[in-house]
């Protein structure tokens, strides 16, 4: 069998999206492991997961260097000394900057809980159902230098209910977004994948 792709994961909070990770690479044919998990804070549930599941985790919090750029090259040379194939943001809080897309740039994902290009930023359902749409859902993209601007690599639709308010909404756009995010990082690690443009294609 082939070595794993490599995952550093980061978060910033309870971690489900990296727990579903963890869970899908204790099998052997999902063909990944992640090899360490960074947050941006301490005293996470997302960091309690990775030590459960025997990961070596780190942090990089932003107020312990002397300015933004000076923790992005940090992130990165932390992030870099696991050599990952592929950096997974799961509910990663910060926006990655110059020093570590050079590093990691073409293989660093991030989920958006709409269908981009709708809704970037941080209120994807909220403005949905402020909007009336009828369908929204999750993206899984390559990281760029913008806000949810990157190349589509996965989408999956949720369809928005009469009744639904933003939580309720939310909370299946997350569930919607955990298997999405599973099975579209397991196609890039067994299949490998290439970006030109604003195309991703599964297959090396």
């Amino acid at each position: 069998m082939s070595t794993p792709t490599r995952l550093v994961v980061l978060v910033s909070g309870s971690g489900t999206n990296l727990q579903a990770l963890l869970d899908a690479c204790a099998d052997p044919s999902y063909g990944a492991k992640v090899v360490a998990v960074g947050a941006d804070r301490d005293g996470i549930e997302g960091l309690t997961r990775a030590e459960t599941a025997g990961v070596p985790t780190f942090t990089a919090k932003v107020k312990d260097y002397t300015s933004r750029e000076h923790w992005d090259r940090a992130l990165a040379d932390k992030v870099a000394a696991f050599e990952p194939d592929v950096v997974v943001l799961a509910g990663f809080m910060k926006l990655v900057g110059t020093s570590f897309l050079d590093a990691f740039g073409g293989r660093t994902v991030n989920t958006h809980p709409a269908l981009s290009p709708s809704f970037p930023g941080m209120y994807g359902p909220r403005e949905a159902l402020e909007y009336g749409v009828k369908v929204t859902g999750a993206t899984l993209f390559i990281v760029d230098a913008g806000v949810d601007t990157g190349a589509i690599v996965a989408q999956s639709t949720v369809p928005v209910d009469d009744d639904d308010t933003e939580q309720t909404l939310h909370e299946r756009i997350k569930v919607a977004e955990r298997a999405m995010l599973v099975d579209a990082v397991g196609k890039m690690a067994r299949e490998g994948f290439s970006v030109e443009g604003r195309r991703v294609r599964f297959g090396a």
